[in-house]
């Protein structure tokens, strides 16, 4: 989903945490975002925070999650224009990884 940039990093460990209990042992989890070096706030009415890949890498493992693999979007494009940062993660089980 494309909704998580639009949560204040602030509060991404709460909404990470209550998606990662709500998944099924094992779950797969799915993040779509803009890519940016820690802006946040506002602009034309929307909150927006963006983070690079070792950042939101380093939430998703606080939350439980283990990244399976990510890329970034749209295809075929030069890095710099590919400005969307996609993800997927599996939850951690609590016992033995």
């Amino acid at each position: 989903n494309a909704s998580l940039f639009h949560v204040p990093t602030q509060e991404l460990p709460r909404v990470l945490g209550e998606l990662h209990a709500s998944l099924r042992p094992r779950g797969v989890l799915f993040s779509s975002n803009p890519r940016g070096q820690g802006e946040e706030g506002w602009s034309n009415g929307r909150y927006g925070a963006y983070h690079d890949l070792p950042r939101w890498q380093a939430l998703m493992v606080e939350a439980g999650f283990t990244e399976l693999e990510h890329y970034y979007r749209p295809d075929g494009k030069p890095r710099q224009e590919q400005r969307w940062l996609a993800s997927v993660w599996r939850k951690q089980s609590l016992v033995g990884g």
